[in-house]
C-alpha cells in the first residue's frame, strides 16, 4: 500500500489524525479549513455568549480551562475572562518536562487574569515510570501528558461542581478535518480515550494491565494510587454535575500565530527562546520540550512526518506561508533525530541510545516505511524516495518480513 500526500497541504494517507483525500487529491483537513472562509464569526460569538450565559455563577467559579501556559491556553483564558466576563478555573497537569519560558508562562497565566490556578505535579518516580512505558508499550513517552491534560481538569470540574469546561481549537478537527464545523462536537470519555488516548488508560500500565497485552516483561508495579491523576470520573459523577466539554474554535476563528501574538503584546508571554531541531516554530508545545522533540521523532518513525509538516500545512492554510516554503521546512526539519532533546531524555530514563533506536524500530508503519539494502526508506512528498537511516531490528527478527521489497539486500 503506498503513501498518498495531500495536493495542498503536506500531510500522509498514514497521517496520525486520520483523514480523507477528494477526487482532487485534497484531504479531508484542508476542506474542513477552508470553511472557516464562509462563517459568520459574528453570529458564532453571539451563540458562545448565549450558551455561557445559562452557566455564570454568582458564588463560584464560571467555568474550568484546562492550561498548558501556552499560546492558546492564554488566549482562551483572554477570550473567558476578557471577551465573556467569567470567572475561570484554571488548571494544569504538569508533566515535568516545561521549556524554562513555558514554566515561565504557566506561572504568569494566576497574575496576568488574577485567576486561581490548580497545578498538579505527579510523583517523578511515577512520571519516569510512566515515560519508559509509554514508549516501550505504545512508542509514545509522553501519554502520560495526555492522559493528564485530558483527565485531572475533569476530576476538578467534578471535585467543585463546575459543569462548563472551555477548550480551545479541536485538534483533530484541525489537523485531519475529523469533523465539520457544522458539528460542533464536545469532549467526551469517548473521544478521550478513543483519540487523545488512542484507546489506552491508566489501567493499562499497571501489572496487570501490560499482563493483558501480553507484556509482563515491562511491569513497575504502578498502581491506582500511583497514576489517580489519568483516572476518569465514573459516569455518575459526570452526569451529577453536568460536565460538558466545549471548543471555543467552533465559536471564535483560531489562529495559533494570532493566539501567540495577543498573548505576547497583552501579557508578557514568551515563545522559545532557542529553536526547535525538528520545527520552524518558536511558539509551539513549551509546555513539554519532547513534544517537538523526541516524542514528535516517533511520530516520524511511526507514520514518515513530524511536527514541521503540521505547522506547515496549518501556516499554509491559514495563507500566511506559502507551499514552496512549508515544502522547504518539511524536507529540512521532519527527518530530524533531535540530538538535544534525546540526550536529555535518555538521562532522564537512563537508557542507552541503542536500545532507543532499537525499540523505535519495532513501531514504524508497513504502508510507509520498507528495508532497502537494511536502510530505511520512504517515499517524500517532494517526490521519489529517501533512505532515512539503518535498521535496528535484528537480523532474525520476524517484523523484517513486512518491511521487505523483493531482490533487495537484506
Amino acid at each position: 500500500m503506498s503513501v498518498q500526500f495531500c495536493k495542498t497541504c503536506f500531510y500522509p494517507s498514514s497521517s496520525a489524525a486520520p483523514l480523507t483525500f477528494d477526487e482532487n487529491g485534497v484531504c479531508s483537513g484542508c476542506r474542513v479549513a477552508g470553511q472557516t472562509v464562509d462563517i459568520d464569526w459574528d453570529e458564532r460569538w453571539t451563540m458562545l455568549e448565549e450558551l455561557v450565559a445559562d452557566y455564570r455563577n454568582p458564588k463560584g467559579y464560571d467555568c474550568v480551562i484546562p492550561v498548558g501556559g501556552g499560546k492558546d491556553s492564554f488566549y482562551q483564558t483572554h477570550l473567558a475572562v476578557k471577551k465573556l466576563g467569567l470567572r475561570p478555573l484554571l488548571v494544569t497537569y504538569h508533566g515535568n518536562n516545561f521549556l524554562p519560558e513555558g514554566e515561565y508562562n504557566l506561572q504568569l497565566m494566576r497574575e496576568a487574569f488574577d485567576a486561581d490556578h490548580i497545578i498538579y505535579r505527579p510523583g517523578l518516580e511515577t512520571l519516569i515510570k510512566m515515560n519508559l512505558l509509554g514508549f516501550k508499550l505504545h512508542g509514545d513517552m509522553n501519554w502520560h501528558n495526555h492522559a493528564g491534560i485530558k483527565t485531572y481538569p475533569i476530576k476538578q470540574a467534578v471535585l467543585h461542581d463546575i459543569p462548563l469546561m472551555l477548550w480551545g481549537d479541536h485538534g483533530w478537527v484541525d489537523l485531519g478535518g475529523m469533523f465539520s464545523y457544522s458539528d460542533f462536537p464536545e469532549f467526551t470519555a469517548k473521544t478521550r480515550k478513543e483519540h487523545d488516548l488512542h484507546g489506552l488508560d491508566w489501567d493499562d500500565f499497571t501489572d496487570e494491565g501490560l499482563e493483558r497485552h501480553g507484556r509482563p516483561d515491562l511491569k513497575m508495579g504502578l498502581t491506582e494510587k500511583e497514576l489517580d491523576f489519568a483516572v476518569y470520573p465514573s459516569d455518575e459523577e459526570i452526569d451529577r454535575v453536568g460536565v460538558r466539554g466545549v471548543y471555543l474554535g467552533f465559536y471564535e476563528k483560531w489562529n495559533g500565530n494570532k493566539c501567540a501574538a495577543v498573548a505576547e503584546e497583552e501579557y508578557g508571554w514568551k515563545k522559545a527562546e532557542y529553536p526547535f531541531e525538528r520545527t520552524y516554530r518558536k511558539i509551539s508545545n513549551l509546555d513539554d520540550m519532547h513534544e517537538n522533540g523526541i516524542h514528535d521523532y516517533l511520530k516520524f518513525i511511526k507514520f514518515g512526518y513530524g511536527r514541521a509538516t503540521d505547522h506547515a500545512s496549518q501556516d499554509v492554510r491559514l495563507g500566511v506561508m506559502d507551499y514552496k516554503t512549508g515544502l522547504e521546512m518539511v524536507k529540512k526539519h521532519d527527518h530530524v533525530k533531535p540530538r538535544r532533546d534525546l540526550e536529555r531524555w535518555l538521562g532522564y530514563v537512563d537508557m542507552t541510545e541503542a536500545e532507543f533506536d532499537q525499540i523505535c524500530d519495532t513501531f514504524r508503519d508497513p504502508r510507509v516505511w520498507r528495508i532497502e539494502n537494511d536502510q530505511w526508506v520512504k517515499d517524500d512528498v517532494w517526490g521519489g524516495s529517501s533512505s532515512y537511516g539503518p535498521v535496528y531490528l535484528d537480523k532474525n527478527d520476524p517484523r523484517r518480513e513486512q518491511y521487505q521489497v523483493k531482490g533487495a539486500q537484506v
